[in-house]
């Protein structure tokens, strides 16, 4: 009992210089259900507010907010030394509370203190950092990526300016081998081998009727010639020699070959003289008739044969331009398939290049709009629920519960005590005890007999024993009693 009294008086003495705690808190609702979600999905990337808070609540409690609330209350005066600000924050962390839940969107911050007012201005910073950091964190995530994407378009841009002055150069130099829409080379070359084909075939058309009528022509002129040498300008004297070297081959020929000197002369001679008299029929015909050559069939002939090849000179010319044309496509056709591998990668480049500034300006366009939803009220709202107000009450120590906790641990140090010293000092309470530790037989046993000096002695301490008993009970009552109050 004496055991049990120590810890009972040196616990009470403990308990009542406990200070005094406050606690104060504050409740918040955050309203994410905004009519910009479902407006804005479809243009940029809409913030997912709910993780937002969620992850802003788990950090909250992070050093560099601790810190920040220390500058906003003003604790960092108080404190020094590096290990005194130290401990602060880390009291601080131990002191505060959040809990939250993210199916209600409802959180609660509370932070214990000895001081009602420090306690309320903390609660207050921490609501405050917790409003502000759902907000501006995303905002500022969204800035750096659209400086990065600045980036980014600054490089595409170079990029695809060279890719369209290469593209624009390759098709100055190639121009002519270039292929064009809905037609190609083999296709081409085909058409114009038609065309030169059918283009020698009216020229063969065009010259064998020239020389059809340039036989005519020379027909008639024989005709005329053959009705000049009818005409009495007949040479006399060369038709009577004609006649007599005639006389004078028959009778060679009945006589000798045709290979003797004598006839090969003679008919070398009558040749002579026929030519001769052909010659001056003409040079007489000319002469005499000029308009023997006028006839109006002759003219006719001539304007045609005039026609005629004018129309085959044309044709020569185009034979000879459907030719240089398909040379020239035979040799663009070897050249193309090299000109069109290299305008598809340069177009190529030239799409891939563009493709990806036009995603980047796009995505940049989405990055402002989504940082100007992040930091905007709109996508999500706070509403106290309840506001931190200046605690009058003291949370703590919980007197009541610790003194019966006192109570209770003074009687079990008691009774540990006794229990202790009963080790120390053993004794047997019965003779089974005994015969059991020693397996000694036991042959009787001699009974205590009491005087009566021991039996009052020993009733006085059952007395003092209840009474010290009934004093704790009335000791715990009163402190339990002073510890309502208190509180």
């Amino acid at each position: 009992m004496a055991i049990a009294w120590l810890v009972a008086i040196a616990g009470s003495v403990v308990i009542f210089t406990l200070p005094d705690t406050y606690q104060s808190s504050a409740r918040v609702f955050v309203d994410t259900q905004s009519v910009l979600k479902p407006l804005l999905s479809g243009m940029t990337s809409v913030p997912n507010v709910e993780q937002q808070v969620s992850i802003m609540s788990r950090t909250l409690l992070s050093r560099p907010n601790v810190e920040r609330v220390i500058r906003m209350v003003d604790l960092d005066i108080k404190t020094s030394a590096d290990k005194e600000k130290e401990k602060l924050i880390n009291e601080l962390i131990a002191k505060i509370k959040i809990n939250g839940t993210i199916q209600n969107d409802i959180y609660t911050i509370s932070y214990t203190g000895e001081n009602p007012r420090l306690t309320k201005d903390v609660v207050q910073s921490l609501l405050t950092i917790f409003v502000e950091g759902s907000f501006g964190g995303k905002k500022n995530d969204s800035d750096k990526a659209i400086q990065f994407i600045d980036e980014q378009i600054k490089t595409y841009e170079a990029k695809l300016a060279a890719a369209e002055n290469a593209l624009k150069d390759f098709k100055l130099k190639h121009m002519g081998l270039l292929p064009r829409q809905g037609s190609d080379y083999g296709s081409k070359l085909f058409e114009v081998s038609e065309s030169l084909n059918q283009a020698r075939l009216e020229l063969r058309e065009a010259e064998q009727a020239r020389d059809a009528i340039k036989r005519q022509i020379s027909g008639d002129t024989g005709a005329s010639g053959a009705s000049a040498a009818t005409a009495p300008l007949a040479n006399p004297e060369i038709d009577e020699r004609i006649i007599a070297l005639n006389k004078n081959l028959d009778s060679l020929r009945l006589q000798f070959t045709e290979q003797h000197p004598d006839i090969v002369s003679t008919r070398r001679l009558i040749a002579q003289l026929e030519a001769r008299k052909a010659e001056e029929a003409k040079l007489g015909r000319t002469s005499s008739d000029p308009g023997a050559n006028y006839s109006p069939m002759l003219q006719q002939l001539k304007v045609s044969l005039s026609a005629a090849e004018a129309r085959a000179a044309s044709m020569r010319a185009r034979v000879d331009e459907y030719a240089s044309r398909v040379a020239r496509l035979k040799e663009m056709s070897m050249a193309a398939p090299e000109i069109e591998t290299q305008l598809a990668q340069l177009n190529r480049d030239y799409q891939v290049n563009k493709d990806n500034y036009e995603k980047l300006v796009s995505s940049r366009e989405a990055a402002k709009l989504s940082g100007e939803l992040s930091a905007t009220t709109e996508m999500m709202t706070f509403r106290v629920i309840d506001p931190p107000t200046l605690p009058l009450q003291p949370t703590g120590p919980k007197r009541a519960l610790l003194f019966s906790g006192l109570l209770a641990g003074a009687l079990a140090a008691g009774i540990a005590f006794a229990f202790l010293m009963s080790k120390i000092r053993p004794t047997f309470l019965s003779q089974n005890e005994l015969r059991n530790e020693t397996g000694l037989p036991i042959l009787g046993t001699v009974t205590m007999i009491w005087t009566k000096q021991e039996q009052q002695r020993r009733k006085k301490r059952l007395i003092a024993f209840g009474m010290s008993f009934a004093a704790l009970l009335v000791l715990y009552g009163g402190a339990l009693s002073l510890a309502l109050l208190r509180s």
